[in-house]
């Protein structure tokens, strides 16, 4: 069947529409999706089941192409879902991102002329500081297959991670080949090797390595252990914490019960803007620095924070934000609900000399009412809130409270409009929307606005 892409779904794939006459000759229509294709282009696809109204297949022949269509350059394309648009000119990628955060405030009544050009990389390869690989059951690691979760793709290279980064995740792949380790079979829940978090700090070089397993590197598994010691110690130096996580959750997630420090200490410092961060393995951090700091400097630009400023840093993490801003303004309380997270931020405005922040482990919506007891109303808020967003009932909460400017960054442009709504009948205005491409080839996209109370 022939078909034409009119439109790219959430998660970047194309999306065409064709109509079929069935046994009793009505027309039915049949809804695709077809990754690997973009808006415009006509391609040929293979129907199995024409009797499906909505069908997932890979195009057999782009018969029509787009004038920014390249050839991929990553080997794993085709299989691995860690990309979407390698075959997307990067220009073309950006104004797909520039449109996606126009859309979504449009839909919420906002002007998306207040919207910017989408702020890209000079060089949008091996930008990300933090990858997780996986093992499949034979003990091979890599990738998932793009939309099978059931299914790892090995790996030869990674054109987005940090190149140390992936030779030292193909050193461990080596190494457990070597010893015919197993990894762990989803279904079956059984085998050694979960994941392999590596992260690295593009400003200090530290490499962190932690490997995710079943059981303790303990007893039989000893010689191996020491065996990965040995060779990742003498062949990358830049490793300064080497981790074995045990996690037996059914759950597919890099989690830890009890954590073995096989060489170095369990955490890596990293900088950004000139302070310092500790980052253990289950710490959130920005995967792009150099785009990461252009989102800060952003906030800063946007937010005019001054010493005579109260300031909530709200969904604060480790204190990316908090820490620059608390050196502009007065006081500045951050309120996280991830524990380790507020003790981290805790730890790096000491590490960073900084004094006059408070952090509060709390949900954002008690949070800001705890604070707001003894602290009082602020000048200035920023959030920076999940992919799912604040909510409304968050949202509200922040316009009751009146600060005279608020900062939002976002990383998701849908949930950030329907949030920013619900500011409007506090009397706020949306004064500028600038997005940055943290992700490139992926169909992510952050962005960094400003809201002033106008009422």
């Amino acid at each position: 069947m022939n078909a034409e892409i009119r439109q790219l779904d959430e998660k970047g794939s194309g999306q065409a529409v064709i109509w079929r006459e069935n046994e009793q000759g009505n027309m039915k229509k049949l809804k695709l999706t077809i990754p690997q294709t973009l808006p415009g282009e006509k391609v040929s696809v293979i129907v199995d089941k024409p009797d499906r109204r909505r069908w997932r297949a890979m195009p057999e022949e782009i018969l029509e192409s787009h004038p920014e269509r390249m050839t991929p350059q990553c080997p794993h394309f085709e299989m691995c879902g860690g990309c979407v648009w390698q075959h997307w000119q990067y220009q073309g990628q950006l104004k797909q991102k520039t449109n996606h955060v126009k859309k979504a405030i449009e839909s919420q009544g906002f002007d998306p002329n207040l919207v910017g050009d989408t702020i890209g990389m000079d060089e949008p390869w091996h930008y990300r500081n933090k990858m997780e690989f996986t093992f499949a059951p034979d003990g091979t690691l890599g990738l998932h297959e793009q939309g099978n979760f059931r299914k790892v793709i090995s790996l030869e290279t990674c054109l987005i991670a940090g190149k140390e980064m992936v030779e030292a995740a193909m050193e461990v792949a080596e190494w457990a080949k070597n010893h015919q380790l197993t990894g762990y079979d989803k279904d079956l829940h059984e085998g050694l090797l979960r994941h392999l978090m590596v992260r690295q700090s593009f400003a200090t070089g530290e490499i962190m390595l932690a490997l995710f397993a079943t059981e303790a590197p303990a007893v039989q598994l000893k010689n191996a252990a020491d065996d990965l010691v040995k060779r990742i110690t003498n062949k990358f130096p830049k490793v300064k914490s080497l981790l074995w996580l045990e996690n037996t959750d059914w759950a597919d997630r890099t989690q830890s019960e009890r954590s073995h420090i096989l060489a170095g200490r369990d955490f890596i410092y990293d900088e950004m803007g000139g302070y310092r961060f500790r980052l253990w393995f289950d710490t959130f951090f920005q995967t792009n620095p150099p785009q990461a700091q252009k989102l800060v400097d952003l906030a800063i630009e946007m937010g005019q924070p001054k010493k005579t400023d109260k300031m909530i840093d709200l969904f604060c993490g480790v204190g990316t934000f908090s820490l620059p801003f608390a050196d502009r303004v007065g006081r500045l309380a951050g309120i996280e609900i991830v524990e380790t997270s507020i003790e981290s931020a805790k730890r790096n405005a000491k590490d960073n000399g900084i004094e006059n922040t408070y952090f509060l482990a709390s949900d954002a919506r008690k949070g800001i009412d705890q604070v707001l007891e003894s602290f009082g109303n602020p000048e200035l808020l920023l959030l920076d809130p999940p992919r799912s967003g604040a909510g409304g009932k968050v949202m509200r909460r922040i316009g009751r409270a009146k600060p005279e400017r608020i900062v939002y960054v976002s990383c998701n442009p849908d949930t950030f409009a329907t949030d920013i709504k619900e500011l409007e009948p506090f009397g706020y205005s949306l004064e500028v929307v600038q997005p940055v491409d943290l992700f490139p080839h992926t169909v992510h996209v952050e962005a960094v606005a400003l809201l002033v109370l106008t009422e």
